[in-house]
């Protein structure tokens, strides 16, 4: 079986390659929709106002609030990984045992490299894009200043070290059918059919 993860850094494009897969009638596993119903788990929420306590106003979890702490602070974030990492780990091999009949499947995922993840994959396929299309993108998707993108990516591994880890690198700064056109042309590649 390929287990084919697509990575990127935040506003590179690997959500839209993701999409492009998963329209062409491969599964797709969405590693930060994992992490986004994480947060509705009790059990999760107690560990959360435990180690975050100040992510809680008046009495209610406050996400933004924890963003702001985790990105403003190296140690904060890495509790915060410490607590959401294992979880998602467990889900990732629960995924990768039940998938174990198929051919290929991909994983979405962000933060490969940093959760050691990529010593499951057999192929590494990277989203990368200028740094101002980059930012110009999450600005407008996540309404954001600059200096709020530029702490999250301070706190990214850096692309460039990213395409040197991987085996395929898209550059999504095209058009919808040029990229389409590059994914067919690199899952032909990864499943030995060019």
């Amino acid at each position: 079986m390929e287990i084919v993860a697509i990575t990127g850094s935040i506003g590179c494009g690997k959500t839209t390659i993701a999409g492009i897969v998963r329209k062409l009638g491969y599964a797709v596993y969405d590693v930060d929709k994992w992490c986004r119903r994480l947060y509705f788990n009790e059990k999760f929420l107690l560990k959360i106002k435990e180690e975050f306590p100040c992510s809680y106003i008046d009495g209610k979890f406050n996400k933004r609030v924890l963003r702001e702490l985790v990105f403003n602070n190296k140690e904060e974030l890495k509790k915060l990984e410490g607590l959401t990492h294992p979880f998602l780990k467990r889900k990732f091999l629960e995924t990768i045992h039940k998938s174990v009949k198929s051919e290929i499947i991909f994983i979405d995922v962000a933060l490969l490299f940093e959760m050691g993840w990529e010593k499951y994959c057999t192929k590494i396929i990277v989203a990368d894009a200028p740094y101002e299309v980059q930012m110009k993108r999450v600005m407008k998707r996540d309404n954001i200043t600059k200096e709020a993108f530029e702490k999250i990516v301070a706190v990214q591994m850096k692309n460039d070290d990213r395409v040197i880890l991987s085996d395929y690198v898209i550059d999504t700064d095209k058009s919808e059918q040029a990229l389409r056109a590059e994914v067919i042309k690199v899952i032909q590649e990864i499943e030995g059919k060019c």
